[in-house]
């Protein structure tokens, strides 16, 4: 029988190696394993179907150029319903069976309910879309990251607007619950510190239908323009019914997330003109944003809307966390990411080790025509710099 010498053997062994695909080498590591938590029933459907559509994106993206560090991207799903309940519910199934990097519910109530269980199911949360300040308040978590503004960040930059607002006197429409009642309240405020008065406040149940009620209300106040904190299915009924009782364009609207573009879309030219804060639009000007809106053309054939834009960047903010740790443990990603200097779709930006937020320059847009599409368009550019510092009820 013919023996090799151990030089031939090793030889023989290094050309194996190098014939192996990098992909083969890799599959030693231990997987990303997504936890991707969002609405696939309920109010918050329609931004959910963005959410999961730009996370699962992010990783069929990630898995075809090699993986994540080298490491295969998995991912699980699970309908929150849009409930609270639901939500902790489908994100605890999911952490428990290994999908421990979670990522995607819409509204504060289900991240809420999200963070504060992260350390007893040994799991790492990336909030898109949330915006209440106890997220980065009193309920902060060590494993808690938001990649998205918050509502301090927003009525940092809505005080800084508010000076300029031609209109003396206001109403707030806002769902009630913990955003809406933060936006509503934090709008009065920074209105009436520029001297412009807020008579009436209406705060409004969750799944309203109907609608006039409120919009009666809203036409008797006489105000000069609406400062609105809608979202989901409940947005588009209010903004159809508004039109429908001539409460608009008579009465103006300034909207908190009201020129998303599923609202946009969902609303005919209802929203055309209407100024608003946006999160994300495809003509923010970086290297990484760029690349993202060809590479979306590219497979959907049109642009990726706010949600889809904020939901991907979250989703590249956990691989890098996992780039830096390397390690898919939430508790080594978490590590890593506190203070991290990360390359994202709105440039090189700072996740404050204080409270796990990222440090995002904000938008004022308006909804306009552009290349025959009506979709926000950002107005006006706000630095990282007015945002507040962290709040001292955050303890990590």
């Amino acid at each position: 029988m013919f023996k090799m010498k151990p030089l031939q053997r090793a030889l023989a062994a290094l050309a194996l190696v190098s014939a192996l695909p990098l992909a083969a080498m890799a599959q030693g590591k231990e997987p990303v394993k997504v936890g991707l938590v969002s609405s696939k029933s309920g109010v918050f459907a329609q931004q959910g179907e963005e959410v999961m559509r730009a996370v699962q994106f992010a990783i069929d993206e990630a898995n075809a150029k090699g993986g994540v560090d080298g490491r295969k991207v998995e991912v699980q799903s699970g309908d929150d319903e849009g409930t609270p309940d639901a939500g902790r519910r489908v994100a605890e199934k999911l952490a428990r069976d290994g999908h421990n990097l979670l990522i995607g519910a819409i509204p504060s109530s289900i991240s809420l309910a999200i963070a504060q269980n992260l350390d007893r199911w040994d799991a790492a949360y990336f909030i898109v879309a949330s915006k209440s300040d106890k997220l980065t308040g009193d309920t902060c978590r060590a494993r808690s990251f938001r990649t998205n503004h918050s509502d301090a960040m927003d009525i940092a930059m809505i005080n800084e607007w508010a000076k300029s607002l031609k209109e003396k006197k206001f109403a707030v429409l806002a769902a009630d619950y913990v955003w809406g009642r933060d936006s509503g309240e934090s709008f009065k405020k920074a209105a009436e510190t520029s001297g412009k008065s807020v008579p009436l406040s209406l705060y409004v149940p969750m799944g309203t239908k109907d609608f006039s009620p409120y919009i009666a209300q809203l036409k008797d106040s006489g105000v000069d323009a609406i400062w609105v904190a809608e979202t989901g299915r409940d947005a588009i009924a209010f903004v159809k019914q508004a039109e429908e009782f001539g409460l608009i364009p008579k009465t103006k609207l300034i909207g908190h997330s009201l020129i998303q573009n599923f609202m946009i879309n969902g609303t005919g030219k209802a929203l055309e003109g209407t100024p608003g804060t946006t999160a994300y639009t495809p003509d923010i000007d970086s290297p990484r944003n760029k690349a993202f809106v060809t590479a979306w053309k590219a497979k959907f054939n049109r642009l990726p809307t706010d949600n889809e834009g904020q939901a991907y960047n979250g989703a590249q903010v956990m691989f890098d966390g996992v780039k830096l740790a390397k390690s898919v443990k939430p508790a080594d990603v978490s590590k890593a990411l506190r203070g991290a200097q990360l390359d994202t779709l709105y440039g090189n930006l700072t996740m404050r080790a204080a409270d796990n937020q990222l440090l995002l320059p904000n938008y004022v847009g308006r909804a306009k025509v552009v290349d025959g599409v009506l979709r926000p368009v950002v107005e006006h550019t706000f630095p990282p710099s007015i945002i507040p510092a962290p709040s001292p009820l955050c303890k990590m």
